[in-house]
């Protein structure tokens, strides 16, 4: 799967500052649950296009991260990150040693996430957070990337008049397993991790979600954003 991520390094960057209204509601709603988040992990960093906006924004500094995809790395790097390639499965983590960690929009590209949740808890401090972030299976995003996984292409006629002007590219469409929230919720749950709060953006239809930056909301009935924030006690 990193292969995938190492092809499209540069225009995973390039697709959400063509997007900036979608990219700016996605990181308004990351910067909802790391107020006051202490020292945070990024698990799947990507090129730390998300960092970097909280840093220089939104004064929340994240330094550490993981990141399969070698080129993706090399550009978080660049941003200042300190990155280690690997995955969430395979990562090392010392125990007790982050107030918060940050899974943003990496689950539906984790292949066994309750292992990496299980990994997670482990790694954070008593009374620390864990704040997992993406786009539910069930959302309106959820059910039009599942649609154009099934039939391999956004050029199809169900998808005429339905798709965003930009969509996502299909090959990291094809190689994504989104999860309804119910899911992750349980997976968080067998984690041990407790006082689940939820919040929500990008409430529109796909076709209008780049018209404006929305302010995230309670929540996780009509987001096709969603974040989980619960703490290990």
């Amino acid at each position: 799967m990193s292969s995938k991520f190492n092809e499209y390094a540069s225009d995973y960057d390039a697709w959400f500052l063509e997007n900036e209204n979608v990219l700016y509601s996605e990181v308004k709603l990351v910067a909802h649950f790391l107020k006051d988040a202490g020292e945070v992990f990024s698990v799947g960093c990507g090129s730390g296009l998300f960092e970097n906006i909280l840093k220089k924004e939104f004064g929340i500094l994240v330094k550490n991260g993981i990141e399969p995809s070698k080129e993706m790395a090399a550009i978080a790097r660049k941003r200042g990150l300190k990155v280690s390639i690997t995955t969430a499965e395979e990562m090392e983590l010392e125990k007790e040693n982050y107030d918060t960690i940050l899974f943003n929009g990496t689950p539906s590209y984790i292949t066994d996430l309750q292992k990496a949740l299980n990994k997670a808890y482990e790694a954070l401090r008593l009374g620390g957070k864990l704040v997992v972030i993406d786009v539910p299976k069930e959302s309106s995003y959820g059910v039009l990337y599942n649609l154009a996984k099934a039939v391999g292409s956004w050029d199809h006629e169900l998808l005429g008049g339905v798709q965003p002007r930009d969509p996502y590219p299909i090959d990291l469409v094809k190689v994504a397993n989104w999860r309804t929230t119910a899911e992750k919720i349980k997976m968080i749950k067998n984690a041990n991790f407790k006082n689940l709060q939820f919040a929500q953006t990008l409430t529109k239809h796909p076709l209008y979600s780049n018209a404006l930056a929305e302010e995230p909301i309670e929540g996780y009935d009509c987001g096709d954003y969603v974040a989980i924030c619960a703490t290990k006690n």
